[in-house]
């Protein structure tokens, strides 16, 4: 079969680069066998020395598009803040750039004519088609997004330089400040950099030698960029600017927020909840991203299983009583808390909140922030609140004797209050109040329920392998469970989607222990943890434990993480 009209075009283009000459042109033309698609470009590359870019240069010239060298570009995740990351995989396209209107978008396969009117659509840009190598585009999918990438024109402006161990040479300069340029540049990339990778968390620690950035996703630090030890007091001094504190105390932690959209041009709506503390190499930074967009996840998306969503909705109906959280920082306590409020917030309830900070604004709620400073506690907010006829109050945590006394007070006279403490489940809760100073009489006429939870990360969807567990594995789910048959756990080899990782997103486990006579005997009597913990599951409540292998039985994430969160009940 003779060449091709295309062929036969890349052919004279590669004799015109001077890569070929007539006599190779007319061997290459007299051949009858197939050369269609990759063996022509197999056959140049092997037998007649062309390289692999050359080709792509002659194919481009032949298609009048321009050739794209996609092994030699740094994939981020701004790369499809445009364009979704599984569309463009799909597809095989990588947006490379944009210039004014116009999206450069370099393609695996020149005749697709549909995709840049689909991508156009999607972005609103006029699309302008480069060419790139198939087996390049496939690589950088296959590799995910490189770490340090998206800040080297802002590292090198400060005069850092990477070397080829990732160790980083000390800035030239001198004289970096809070106010220069670059680490303005510098501290507005980290933060739009964390937003759109899906960070929790974003700590800057200083060390001996160097600054290290770290990014908290899905529950997990990953570690983002090394920066010169001399930068370390400008970022730090730049963030302090950024949310109003003092830039000359350098011996004690303050906290602070910074309201993000004042600071960038894009259209990123914001928060960060700072806190500075002494460290010994310097000042450390840690600040909590509070995406304002993803205000509040409706209750059936936080991971509640049917039977606890029942329960739950029904203690949040209750005229009056107390509902607490517990769980460490970083449990999804809070966004629990506003997801209930959300729900039952109505024109006919008035509802107070007192919190320190106010992580995120909701429409009809009356927040008020604390300020220790100035004596306005959590303590004092609850007094006001009495004195305010609210239907229901939230008071970000219980920390001390007053605020406890207060809250059951107020539990008893008519109003439904919500709070949460630092407890590892629910039982334990009990005795927490109860060593606060709380009469166990009090806490148990006061409590409706007490839920207890954490976050799991969710096994990625297209890269989990199923299998059946055998031995210890089997038989820890027939304990918690009383089954045992086909679970999921990660692909070793990872997929593109979740970056390797094989997890993607997380999800809820509850421990929910309602109030009912029995319990309510025995915290009057006051039982230990233990005794309380074999009550409650005796009326139907089902430990962390037992909701993390459910999770894992319905196939959202696996036993390894499941036993890494919770261990299992004694």
């Amino acid at each position: 079969m003779p060449l091709g009209k295309i062929q036969l075009q890349i052919v004279s283009k590669l004799v015109e680069m001077g890569r070929l000459d007539a006599d190779q042109r007319a061997a290459l033309i007299a051949r009858t066998d197939d050369l269609s698609g990759d063996a022509l470009d197999k056959l140049l590359q092997e037998d007649y020395k062309v390289s692999p870019f050359q080709c792509l240069v002659a194919k481009a010239r032949a298609l009048h598009l321009s050739p794209y060298n996609v092994a030699h570009y740094r994939l981020t995740p701004q790369t499809f803040e445009r364009i979704p990351q599984d569309f463009c995989q799909e597809n095989l396209v990588v947006p490379v750039g944009q210039v004014g209107d116009m999206l450069l978008v370099a393609f695996a396969n020149p005749f697709e004519v549909t995709l840049p009117t689909k991508i156009q659509e999607m972005t609103g840009k006029t699309v302008i088609r480069l060419l790139g190598r198939e087996k390049d585009i496939k690589d950088k999918f296959a590799k995910g997004p490189e770490t340090t990438a998206g800040f080297d024109d802002v590292v090198m402006q400060i005069g850092a330089e990477y070397g080829e161990s990732g160790a980083v040479v000390a800035a030239a300069d001198e004289d970096v400040n809070e106010e220069s340029g670059p680490i303005i540049q510098l501290a507005n990339r980290i933060i739009e950099d964390a937003y759109f990778s899906g960070t929790s968390d974003i700590h800057v620690e200083p060390q001996e030698k160097e600054v290290i950035v770290r990014n908290r996703i899905d529950g997990i630090c990953h570690e983002k960029l090394r920066l010169p030890k001399k930068v370390g007091p400008a970022l730090v001094a730049r963030l302090k600017i950024m949310c109003n504190l003092d830039i000359s105390e350098r011996r004690l932690p303050q906290d602070g927020r910074i309201v993000f959209k004042q600071y960038t041009k894009k259209n990123i709506d914001l928060d960060l909840r700072v806190s500075t503390a002494p460290l010994n190499h310097g000042e450390g930074v840690v600040m909590r991203i509070l995406d304002k967009t993803k205000t509040t996840l409706p209750l059936p998306a936080l991971g509640f299983s049917e039977e606890n969503l029942a329960k739950y909705r029904e203690c949040i109906r209750q005229p009056y009583g107390m509902i607490l959280h517990c769980g460490p920082t970083g449990s999804g306590k809070s966004m629990t808390l506003y997801s209930a409020l959300n729900e039952i917030n109505t024109p006919d309830i008035v509802i107070r909140t007192a919190e320190d900070p106010i992580e995120y604004t909701l429409p009809g709620l009356n927040q008020m922030q604390m300020h220790r400073q100035i004596g306005l506690t959590f303590a004092a907010a609850l007094r006001a609140f009495l004195r305010q006829d609210p239907d229901i109050i939230l008071v970000g945590e219980i920390r001390d004797k007053e605020t406890a006394g207060i809250a059951v007070e107020a539990a008893l006279t008519g109003h439904l209050l919500i709070s949460t403490l630092h407890t590892n489940d629910a039982p334990t809760t009990i005795s927490r109040l109860t060593e606060m100073g709380v009469e166990s009489f009090m806490v148990s006429s006061s409590l409706l329920c007490v839920c207890a939870q954490r976050l799991m990360r969710r096994v990625c969807k297209t890269g989990r392998v199923a299998y059946t567990p055998e031995g210890r594995e089997r038989d820890v789910m027939e304990k918690a469970i009383g089954w045992s048959g086909q679970v999921f756990k990660i692909n070793p080899k990872g997929c593109p989607k979740c970056g390797g990782s094989g997890y993607k997103g997380r999800v809820g486990i509850h421990e929910l222990m309602v109030s009912n006579e029995e319990l309510v005997a025995a915290i009057n009597k006051e039982a230990e943890s233990a005794e309380l913990k074999k009550i409650a599951m005796r009326n139907g409540m089902k430990t962390l434990h037992q909701d993390s292998i459910l999770k894992v039985k319905d196939g959202l994430t696996t036993l390894e993480e499941a036993i890494a969160n919770v261990p299992p009940d004694m």
